[in-house]
């Protein structure tokens, strides 16, 4: 009982954390729109469009990471949006982009957020309840 609990309150916890990141990330969309602008891919067309919306979805993911009855949707949501960004992090690894103020990450840079984005979506995961849900699935 005393493991659950604290494993519950370290998920609300890590929850409200990934939340408030979330929404400042996706309110610096529209403050700076032009720093995330260079990473899209111009595949995908209008790249201000693109971080708007990611900006969009960012915040909205944050505000259901912080409602607990939204939680579990909210992340599911986060590992999905993680995963759908992480073209424009290859895209800026492979060819070298710079952001929006001049700099540029190096390749050990690209491999920590690569490690970081994939933990986050495991963290995602874990909020959500899918990684108990597989265990059980396995058991």
């Amino acid at each position: 009982m005393f493991i659950s609990f604290n494993q519950n309150l370290l998920k609300s916890f890590s929850a409200v954390i990934a939340g408030f990141f979330f929404i400042y990330v996706g309110v610096l969309h529209f403050i700076d729109t032009a720093w995330f602008e260079p990473i899209v891919p111009p595949i995908f067309g209008s790249a201000t469009f693109w971080v708007l919306a990611s900006g969009v979805a960012e915040i909205a993911i944050g505000i259901g990471l912080l409602a607990p009855k939204t939680r579990e949707n909210a992340g599911y949501g986060s590992a999905l949006l993680l995963i759908a960004v992480y073209p424009a992090n290859l895209y800026m690894w492979i060819y070298n982009i710079e952001l929006g103020d001049g700099s540029s990450l190096t390749p050990i840079g690209h491999i920590i957020r690569l490690c970081l984005q994939v933990l986050g979506v495991f963290i995602s995961l874990w909020i959500a309840g899918g990684i108990a849900k597989i265990k059980a699935d396995n058991s």
